[in-house]
């Protein structure tokens, strides 16, 4: 399938598109990056180069997309890091001529800008955004849990909190809400909420820093998926691909980049299987 992926970009490392796009090709999805943001490596390194990409070019090279014919042929868009709120009004508008020319595209919103223990990183109007305009255009949407609290305005303390407000975004429009990073017991856990369905699965926490965890995770899920599994079994099958990524990338060691392009046959076939358990 074709998917149309709005997200940042780095020359170093791999984040954003740069994250996404190989776990997407390897499942077999052609992916035509459009990079919201260019810089030379993720901010925390320090100090980088770089800058948002303007709206009017990315409208550009998406108008050039659609008199190309490539529109028709898209099967999902997915955004990630915008950089800017303008820039999310362009994905939109892809949304809008990709699914006017392809009633069954759907669109996956990961609503990059912030975490807990690091707040808010992105723009002032980014989250007003997705919360006002974006998540109602929204088939799929992939939060972490902070994210999860500032679109559905409800603390998430644990696991039944994350429940409750994932089905609170699932009243906007979305059909399914994959909530990332919950906080267990024995690590870390993901929900995948339908709105009479719910599932969860976990893996063991793994102490390291890791840019683009989130978005390869997301294109693992959404690979998935698009390719035919129903959300529980593109949970586990995702689990178990971050889980296989995490563990090379740690030993490995470095400065939180992930290990993503040398470890691929260990990530595409993970010895690690985390099955994914229907809710009650």
């Amino acid at each position: 399938m074709n998917v149309l992926s709005f997200q940042s970009s780095v020359v170093y490392g791999h984040v954003g598109n740069c994250a996404a796009t190989l776990p997407l090709q390897r499942l077999g999805h052609e992916v035509w990056a459009l990079d919201t943001v260019r810089l030379a490596h993720h901010p925390a390194h320090g100090a980088f180069r770089g800058r948002v990409t303007d709206e009017a070019e990315l409208a550009e090279q998406l108008a050039a997309l659609d008199a190309l014919g490539a529109l028709a042929r898209c099967g999902a868009v997915i955004s990630g890091y915008l950089g800017a709120a303008e820039n999310g009004a362009v994905a939109l508008d892809a949304v809008r001529r990709v699914k006017a020319r392809n009633g069954r595209a759907l669109y996956a919103l990961d609503p990059v800008m912030g975490e807990r223990g690091r707040g808010f990183y992105v723009r002032a109007g980014i989250m007003e955004f997705f919360r006002d305009r974006a998540l109602a255009m929204a088939d799929i949407v992939l939060p972490n849990v902070f994210e999860l609290e500032q679109l559905s305005g409800r603390p998430c303390a644990s696991r039944e909190d994350a429940l409750a407000a994932a089905r609170r975004l699932l009243r906007a429009g979305p059909r399914l809400v994959v909530v990332k990073g919950i906080e267990t017991a024995r690590g870390l856990g993901v929900l995948a909420v339908e709105r009479h369905r719910a599932w969860f699965g976990e893996t063991p926490r793994l102490d390291l820093p890791a840019h683009g965890a989130g978005d390869t995770f997301a294109a693992f899920f959404l690979g998935h998926y698009l390719r035919g599994a129903p959300p529980g079994r593109a949970l586990s099958r995702a689990l178990g691909a971050q889980y296989a990524l995490m563990r090379a990338s740690a030993r490995r060691g470095g400065a939180g980049d992930l290990a993503l392009v040398e470890t691929q046959d260990e990530w595409m076939r993970p010895k690690a299987l985390f099955r994914a358990r229907a809710l009650g």
